[in-house]
């Protein structure tokens, strides 16, 4: 299947972004390459591009899609989380953007074989990076009931969490759960007869064993602290989110960093001694248009915030 993703709010990212010449980019969520080849083609002749992707699908389009650009654009397989580690096998200690575009790519979804969509039949995996074990039929055929209701309740937000393992474990009694239809229609079977909903039944589990799989709220917390503390004073971090879980853990660390100390409330002099060493740009999370959202619906649950590095010690 030939690679397709949209890149979402790109103007507002190199806008924001500040892209120039001179200067060095990390793109913790590569994908196919489309926010890079944006944020390269702004930042000609000179700047430089720091990519890191994790699905190598992904990776093997984005190599052909940044091919012109040259030994500006540098590209490793990994995840966002290892980035402090990335950037210091390259003898780079800090960098004038960092850009991260979470959640699923459009190739991952409309690729069935890749297991992440509940409209497409396929074996059960979910793994943004296929050489990592364990894949979500892992997770659903061998985890505890309540280890499953906790990954939906906490990572998928699920109402009926608790219904939903008891009917998983129950099923695979009989027989493992293998594919991403026969666990949807599980999950819609125990959702019937309860009103009627905007969304799918089954798409907070699925959302919530994606998570799961991938480690991908605990991958972020740490990205966000490494990446803040990697970035130049002027530095900008802009990170695109598309669930309200994503989108917390991004608002709450940004404003923590800007905030410095993290004394109680109650106590009338500092004794942490942490600094600011963030100022927010988006205090309200930017949102695509109406124009790009009829072009590309999936952007529609996007929100992009932005903080700045205002000074260079470490945190």
């Amino acid at each position: 299947m030939e690679f397709f993703h949209k890149p979402i709010l790109v103007a507002e990212i190199i806008a924001f972004l500040q892209c120039r010449t001179g200067a060095v980019y990390l793109d913790g969520t590569l994908g196919g390459g489309g926010h890079a080849f944006a944020i390269l083609r702004n930042s000609t002749p000179d700047g430089r591009l720091i990519g890191i992707e994790a699905d190598g699908d992904a990776l093997q389009e984005a190599r052909k899609r940044l091919a012109p650009f040259g030994d500006r654009a540098v590209l490793v397989k990994g995840n966002f989380a290892d980035m402090e580690k990335t950037l210091t096998g390259m003898n780079i200690e800090t960098v004038d953007g960092i850009l991260l575009d979470l959640g699923v790519s459009s190739h991952q979804l409309d690729t069935a074989e890749r297991g992440f969509s509940f409209t497409l039949d396929a074996v059960l995996d979910m793994r943004m990076d296929q050489s990592r074990d364990p894949s979500a039929y892992d997770l659903v055929n061998t985890l505890s009931r309540e280890a499953l209701e906790e990954i939906l309740r906490k990572f998928g937000e699920e109402r009926r969490a608790g219904r939903i393992a008891q009917a998983i474990v129950k099923r695979r009694a009989q027989s493992p759960i293998r594919t991403t239809v026969s666990l949807a229609a599980l999950v819609a079977g125990v959702s019937s007869g309860r009103g009627t909903a905007r969304i799918h039944p089954a798409t907070r589990t699925f959302q919530a064993l994606r998570i799961a799989v991938n480690d991908e709220l605990a991958n972020l917390q740490r990205a966000l602290l490494d990446g803040m503390a990697l970035l130049k004073p002027g530095g900008r971090f802009a990170v695109i989110s598309f669930h309200s879980l994503e989108d917390r853990i991004v608002k709450s660390s940004f404003l923590t960093a800007e905030k410095g100390c993290i004394c109680p409330p109650d106590l009338p002099v500092c004794s942490c001694g942490r600094k600011p060493t963030m100022r927010v740009l988006t205090r309200k999370p930017v949102v695509p248009g109406e124009e790009e959202i009829r072009d590309n619906p999936r952007a529609r649950s996007a929100k992009l915030r932005i903080a700045e590095r205002i000074e260079s010690c470490r945190p």
